[in-house]
């Protein structure tokens, strides 16, 4: 009787075991997709109405891990903008989170990864997206959904220094 509980228990706790490495493992994989975005980067951040730039302006950033690679921390630093934002896969939904903070606020955002691109999607018409351009530069830019399309309404470009 009691081996059959010593059994039980130790085939519960492998169970459980197992499930955390396994979700341990993903966690890792889905924060190291975005090893693209780490780094510090100097460039323009360009705003953009109706095709066309509006204003452009000398930006910075810094994208580190925090908290042994759980986190991902942005700080962008431009003229108009200061913003801090955190970023992180939760294993219980699948989904990465984008979390900006602002000077008068912050916000929560549902993003994905897919096809080289980080995408936060800040609402059904609004979102931003980061990627890494064929030559080596970080470039994020946002769209707007208008009339049926999405549309580019800012595109900041850096390099690594």
């Amino acid at each position: 009787m009691k081996l059959t509980k010593f059994c039980y228990v130790l085939f519960v706790l492998s169970f459980v075991f197992n499930i955390y490495t396994t979700l341990a493992q993903e966690k890792e994989e889905k924060m190291k997709a975005l090893d693209f975005m780490i780094g510090d980067w100097l460039g323009l951040s360009t705003r953009i109405d109706k095709g066309r730039v509006i204003s452009s302006e000398p930006a910075f950033q810094k994208i580190t891990y925090k908290v042994d690679k759980h986190i991902i921390s942005i700080d962008l630093h431009s003229e108009s903008l200061q913003l801090h934002t955190v970023i992180y896969y939760d294993e219980e939904s699948q989904t990465y989170y984008y979390n900006p903070f602002y000077k008068n606020g912050s916000a929560k955002y549902k993003a994905s990864y897919d096809d080289g691109k980080f995408v936060v999607k800040a609402s059904d018409k609004k979102r931003f997206i980061f990627k890494l351009t064929a030559e080596g530069q970080l470039q994020e830019y946002g769209e707007i959904f208008q009339n049926g399309k999405w549309v580019r309404y800012f595109e900041d470009n850096f390099k690594s220094y």
